[in-house]
């Protein structure tokens, strides 16, 4: 009765072992849909109505087909950032004269903000969109996460104050999401609330779909992380031909590989 016990355990830790490693080593293979040659420093991604946004020689731009818009700013120096989630009023953020500039859909300037010249101190690095006229900021000076409500020009910490340096950043309307120098990933809601959402991979760059699921990069290999409700993670690797790539973005079912001459668009269902 033992034996047959042992065998039992036996086999159970052979099949968890596989499925494992199984689940670690699936992968997908998108298809390619488009290509076009890019002449940018920096590719930013696609809005819903198909616009590309890209950054070229410190000039902010959006194109599609024969449509282009433009917008440069010499006084404030280099593009830190460029926020493009409400397509109606982007972010772009100058770091090193602490300021920011929303535009309009033809990327006409609506303000500027000099956070230096706020009521309550701020020193910003890190910016994004959020909702109800505000700003997701990171105040460097409290190393506390806050809003900034950017028509009454009022800012209020939302956070305790972070611990660790963050090195990594994305905002949506709702969340400010960081992954800090020991790779541990948190959320920060509108309400303060933090939440650890688990250990990230080892990345050279990162995009972050939701609490649960991230496209990551390593090596000039794309992989796709899903993390269960029970806890366990899958990684797949996303099998794309290009060796050496400088930026992805992924929405709406269309990955996008930027490349140093051109961008190439891949059609892939991530669940």
């Amino acid at each position: 009765m033992r034996k047959t016990a042992r065998k039992i355990l036996f086999i159970l830790f052979i099949v968890c072992s596989f499925s494992a490693a199984f689940a670690q080593n699936q992968k997908k293979t998108p298809t390619s849909v488009s290509h076009f040659a890019m002449n940018a420093d920096a590719f930013l991604g696609y809005d819903s109505f198909g616009f590309s946004y890209q950054i070229k020689n410190n000039v902010f731009s959006k194109v599609k087909g024969t449509e282009n818009f433009e917008y440069k700013n010499v006084s404030l120096g280099k593009i830190t950032k460029a926020d493009i989630v409400n397509p109606m009023k982007i972010v772009l953020f100058y770091e090193d004269f602490n300021s920011a500039v929303l535009l309009d859909n033809q990327l006409n300037k609506i303000t500027e903000i000099n956070f230096s010249q706020n009521n309550v101190p701020i020193v910003v690095t890190a910016i994004g969109m959020s909702t109800q006229n505000q700003l997701w900021i990171y105040n460097s000076l409290n190393q506390q996460i806050g809003l900034f409500d950017y028509l009454k020009n009022e800012y209020k910490t939302v956070s305790t104050p972070l611990t660790e340096t963050i090195t990594f950043y994305q905002t949506d309307f709702n969340t400010f999401y960081w992954i800090d120098e020991k790779n541990n990933w948190y959320s920060c809601d509108l309400f303060g609330k933090t939440t650890v959402l688990g250990k990230a991979s080892d990345f050279d760059e990162i995009q972050i779909l939701s609490p649960k699921q991230y496209i990551f990069s390593s090596a000039n290999q794309l992989y796709f992380k899903d993390i269960h409700k029970d806890g366990s993670e899958t990684v797949s690797e996303i099998g794309i031909p290009e060796k050496s790539l400088n930026k992805f973005y992924y929405k709406e079912q269309i990955l996008s590989i930027f490349t140093a001459k051109e961008i190439t668009n891949y059609k892939i269902v991530i669940p």
